[in-house]
């Protein structure tokens, strides 16, 4: 039996797909989630007990018996990187010889887009522990897009004339695939190997708005902010000081160009091309539902 992977999120958008394709795959599987009730039941599967990153107890009794740990990224907290460093010790005081973990694009120090900062405070730790690992760096979203838009039709923020490669779901989750299954038979090819994981090819704000235009049948238009503009409209949501300087700083990182690598990871890791923007929204009508009526 091939030795079981230890999937995160396994009820959410990336890990929840990633599971799923595994066990089509017939690959046995650990499905981790806070809430076991809303996980998913697949063939291979075993539920894992209840576990959040930063219980460190919990962790390590979620992950037993897997060899490789399949590391969605938390939610956006002001302590996200204390969880994922408690999560990472946890998995490798279990036994865990892989991982793979769900990093963003232009993760870095200094990266302008502050939650790009957490991924790469990650990756650093995950490097130190001196297991074998991969890093897949997803572009922004391209899910995120028809949300930015509000029932107005308007797109505000600081984004300039930068671009972007988001970079859909499906994708992702086929790419990570790819990776975990190469791994788990032996094939490997993958250890150490960071991809950056975008669309075709890089959009800016205002081509996005166009797309969601066609899409939608009505007027979608990019209206530019300035950083000043950006927090004063956002203060409406009584947010934390962290949470919306991810907001602005998604946007700023745009206007810098820190967003619009493309790569050809996707096409190299799944055998297909990436899912433009219009195709997207063809195939996820849902996406801009908001903004029909």
């Amino acid at each position: 039996m091939i030795p079981a992977i230890a999937v995160t999120g396994a009820s959410g958008q990336i890990g929840g797909r990633v599971a799923r394709r595994l066990a089509g795959a017939g690959i046995s599987q650990r499905l981790l989630g806070r809430d076991p009730a809303r996980l998913p039941d697949l063939p291979g599967a075993v539920k894992a007990p209840p576990a959040s990153y930063g219980d460190a107890r919990a962790m390590r009794a979620a992950v037993d018996g897997a060899r490789t740990l399949f590391l969605v990224s938390a939610h956006e907290s002001a302590g996200r990187v204390r969880e994922h460093r408690t999560a990472v010790d946890a998995a490798v005081a279990a036994g865990v010889e892989r991982i793979v973990y769900v990093s963003f694009l232009g993760a870095a120090p200094d990266a302008t887009f502050t939650f790009a900062r957490d991924h790469w405070h990650t990756e650093q730790h995950i490097r130190a522990t001196g297991v074998p690992h991969t890093f897949l760096r997803d572009s922004f979203y391209q899910a995120a897009f028809p949300a930015m838009a509000g029932r107005d039709g308007v797109i505000r923020g600081p984004g300039g004339e930068g671009r972007v490669s988001a970079v859909a779901h499906e994708d992702v989750a086929d790419a990570a695939t790819a990776v975990l299954l190469a791994e788990a038979e032996g094939r490997g090819g993958h250890e150490g190997a960071t991809y950056d994981l975008t669309g075709p090819r890089a959009l800016s704000l205002a081509e996005i708005a166009a797309e969601l235009s066609r899409a939608a049948g009505r007027p979608v238009v990019y209206v530019p902010e300035t950083r000043e503009e950006a927090y004063a409209s956002r203060a409406v949501y009584d947010a934390e000081p962290w949470e919306v300087a991810g907001w602005v700083s998604s946007y700023e990182a745009v206007a810098n160009g820190e967003a619009e690598t493309v790569s050809d990871a996707v096409p190299r890791l799944t055998g297909r091309p990436a899912t433009g923007f219009a195709e997207f929204l063809r195939e996820n009508p849902g996406s801009y539902r908001h903004l029909l009526g």
